[in-house]
């Protein structure tokens, strides 16, 4: 008796097996049979296998197609059963017909692609298989393989792949057919195969050859670039014991690689990277015009390198010159002179060959035995039709009767070709070495020429500089900086410049070259042989400057260095020229930065900071920290340059003076400095010291700060000057209307605030209530934290520019006024 338990048990049973039957039928089977097929969307796989065979529709098509792809990249295709004839819906079926023959059917039952193959005898004596991505069609009697999709591609060549040339049995010719388009699988224009005689891989566009590889020679084609030999796991050219002869290869690789004909005509080689998931490609076979076939035409040679690529071979000319000259070379080149066997009488000496080496040796070789080099050459030679030959360990000797097509240079691969050419155009060991004496003999004559005449050049330019030196007193030892003053200067080690040579670097002056005009003179941006980049100071006879403060810039700058001032590299004397030669700085000074709307945004607040803190040390190693005392005078933007980093660069000593050490002021009869920069008590009296330096950065610590220019500051509410603005609005406490809005930033009011009050206490009338430039920095870094109140500063009413970057004042004048 069946219990309740056991009709559910049956049931549960019988559930199983249909459902294990359906999902062998429409999921995956290993196998198609007589009794098994493929149904859409099943696919045919076996456990261990990197390829699937089923059914796909390419991107943005309803049609269905019947192929071969990767397991970890099911996008890639690389083989089609039904290529012309899709599927128009999802009713397609693989299996093997009632002749045992393997079949795609549609859902009419239609015959849409068919194996063809006519020896098999019934359906029960066929199974095919994936094989790798190899589709067989065994026979069940024996397990041989009665068809594979191997000698069958579509546009891919797979590891293991076979692809006969010729068969003595078939006479089939078979390759690689690419795709109409990345969408559409049909048959495209292009195609791929081998020749027989001396092997060669092709890719053709219709009947016309549009790639060539290079004759086999055992190991590479031998006009390939790196191609990889047989031994390293590259392509191999098998001649069977069937007398079929075929391209197989790849078969050690790890990793998988593909071969595909693309629908473009290129033949590209992709690896998968399995790091990254993705396919890389190492090779293409055209990369470039070079690789095109007969780019350059008959005896025409083409190198991707030069330019134009196309040349013609050594004893020829361009058929055309004027389709030559617009860059169509397919007319290709014709010969110069005739060759022997091609004059009438026959009187011109034998005919000779031009060596080229590292050669894609031409189209249509027609091979001898194997003999030596020598054997080829003279054969060659004796041969009237002979037109060029070319000697291969693998290959043995070929040569050429017909138009030399296809010739390409390479840079490694390639092989020696040897061209024929009349006597004439032969290179005459002789001549060649009567030639080469002449240009060595010719060559020594200039150098000892050019060495004689830079040596005379030295000599002047070393006489002309000691007679300088003689005459400025700067021969010995020690010289006179300012008047009472004297030190140690070694100028020595002061390069000296040529005139021309500072010429050439800057184009003659010209205007593009122009980097500024100061007092001293325009300012001109050079470039020397050598590529250094140099910043050339040309004394201009307008500026009111004359040798002293030419001098004075000269020893002053040549004495001092540091990384917050300017470098001197050398000078130029000669006759009324007078230049300096400092390091170039890509961004120029500070103005042009602080004063121009659109540059400004780039200064921002740390930059600025950055700026007030360099210049302030670089004043600082001047006053204090130099073996000598120097105060500058003319410290304003225009004279702060700045390097790639805005690292700030104090420049322009000409108005410079040096104190002793125990010197505190000086006095002078005549002011020279900039409006607007200069203290009150040198502007007045004439008088200078540290404390005029410590004006002049506070006026440019408040130009930093605002973003405004002291002498054409101008505000409508009020008639004040940059200082008195500043003033007001510090006693009003609303120093955030001062400060320039692009740099404005209430989580750092403190800091701007604290800049301003430095900047007011810069600018004190009297020069006792200022703090030395130590005191400053100590002030900006906060190590003073308590800060003395700022008096009204000087100069707090509007004063006007007078246009001049440096302005000279008598005293007897100013006190006149």
């Amino acid at each position: 008796m069946i219990t309740c338990n056991q009709n559910l048990q049956y049931l549960l049973i019988n559930i199983l097996v249909l459902y294990a039957f359906y999902f062998g039928l429409c999921i995956g089977i290993c196998n198609i049979t007589s009794t098994q097929y493929l149904r859409d969307p099943a696919t045919l796989w076996c456990p261990g296998n990197i390829f699937k065979l089923g059914f796909f529709n390419p991107q943005n098509s309803s049609y269905r197609y019947v192929g071969i792809w990767y397991n970890f990249s099911e996008t890639t295709v690389v083989w089609v059963a039904n290529r012309d004839k899709p599927l128009k819906d999802s009713s397609g079926v693989v299996k093997i017909s009632e002749d045992g023959n393997l079949v795609v059917m549609n859902g009419d039952k239609q015959t849409l692609w068919s194996s063809n193959i006519s020896s098999t005898s019934n359906t029960t004596n066929s199974t095919a298989q994936l094989q790798g991505g190899n589709l067989v069609l065994l026979d069940n009697s024996n397990g041989s393989i009665i068809w594979q999709s191997y000698q069958h591609p579509s546009d891919t060549f797979l590891p293991k792949m076979k692809i006969p040339i010729n068969s003595e049995k078939t006479r089939e010719k078979t390759g690689l057919r690419s795709w109409k388009s990345p969408l559409d699988p049909n048959f495209g224009d292009f195609s791929s195969s081998i020749t027989t005689i001396l092997p060669q891989l092709f890719i053709w566009k219709g009947k016309y050859p549009l790639w060539r590889s290079g004759q086999w020679n055992g190991q590479i084609f031998i006009g390939v670039k790196n191609m990889r030999s047989v031994h390293t796991g590259g392509y191999n050219v098998v001649d069977d014991e069937e007398g079929t002869v075929y391209l197989t290869g790849l078969a050690d690789r790890k990793e998988a690689v593909r071969f595909t004909l693309e629908p473009n005509g290129n033949l590209v080689q992709s690896n998968w990277d399995e790091n990254e998931r993705n396919w890389k490609i190492p090779w293409l076979a055209i990369s470039d015009d070079c690789d095109v076939y007969g780019t350059c035409g008959p005896f025409g040679c083409c190198n991707s390198l030069d330019s134009p690529i196309c040349s013609c071979l050594r004893g020829f000319d361009p058929k055309s010159r004027e389709e030559w000259e617009k860059g169509n070379w397919s007319s290709g080149c014709a010969r110069r002179k005739p060759l022997q066997c091609e004059e009438k009488n026959k009187t011109s000496k034998e005919d000779g060959f031009v060596k080229m080496e590292f050669m894609k040796v031409p189209d249509f070789a027609e091979w001898l035995p194997p003999k030596m080099e020598d054997e080829c050459r003279s054969q060659c030679l004796k041969n009237f039709s002979c037109l060029a030959y070319a000697f291969d360990a693998g290959i043995g000797c070929m040569s050429w009767s017909r138009s030399l097509i296809d010739i390409q240079e390479l840079q490694r691969a390639g092989t020696t070709l040897y061209i024929r050419v009349a006597y004439s155009e032969l290179d005459h060991p002789r001549v060649i070495r009567l030639v080469a004496v002449l240009v060595i003999v010719s060559f020594l004559i200039v150098c000892v020429g050019v060495f004689l005449c830079l040596f005379w050049i030295s000599r002047r330019r070393s006489k002309i500089w000691f007679q300088f030196k003689r005459n400025h007193q700067l021969h010995g030892k020690k010289i006179s900086l300012e008047e009472n003053i004297t030190t140690k200067v070694d100028l020595d080690d002061l390069s000296m410049f040529k005139f021309e040579v500072l010429a050439m670097s800057t184009d003659q002056f010209h205007e593009n070259n122009k980097l500024g005009q100061g007092g001293f003179g325009p300012v001109y941006k050079g470039i020397l042989a050598d590529g250094k980049e140099i910043a050339v100071k040309r004394l201009s006879t307008a500026s009111g400057q004359g040798m002293k403060e030419f001098m004075n810039e000269v020893l002053l700058i040549s004495t001092v260095q540091h990384r917050n001032l300017v470098k001197l590299l050398g000078c130029c004397i000669e006759k009324e020229e007078k230049m300096l030669i400092y390091e170039y700085l890509p961004n120029k000074s500070l103005d042009v930065f602080l004063f121009d709307p659109t540059h400004k945004r780039i200064l921002d607040l740390s930059k600025r900071l950055h700026i007030i803190e360099g210049i302030g040390r670089g004043l600082l190693y001047l006053h204090r920290d130099s073996r000598i005392k120097i105060i500058h005078r003319d410290l304003k933007p225009s004279n702060i340059l700045l390097d790639n980093d805005f690292n700030p660069k104090i420049s322009d000593f000409g108005m410079a003076r040096i104190f002793k050490c125990n010197q505190d002021q000086a006095e002078t009869r005549k002011v020279a400095g900039t409006y607007g920069y200069m203290a009150p008590e040198y502007a007045i009296k004439g008088r200078f010291s540290e404390k005029s330096d410590v004006f002049s950065f506070g006026v440019l610590l408040l130009e930093i700060m605002c973003g405004q220019k002291v002498a054409s500051f101008w505000n409508e509410d009020i008639p004040l000057s940059l200082l008195g603005y500043a003033w007001e609005l510090w006693k009003e406490n609303n120093t955030s209307k001062f400060i320039d809005p692009v740099i404005w930033d209430p989580d750092f009011e403190v800091v701007l605030k604290r800049c301003i009050h430095i900047g007011l206490l810069c600018v004190q009338e009297f020069a006792r209530d200022r703090p030395t430039i130590s005191t400053v920095l100590s002030m900006l870094s906060s190590e003073v934290t308590s800060l003395p109140a700022p008096l009204q500063p000087a100069f707090a009413n509007f004063f006007e520019d007078n246009g001049g970057s440096v302005n000279y004042v008598t005293l007897t004048n100013l006190d006149g006024r």
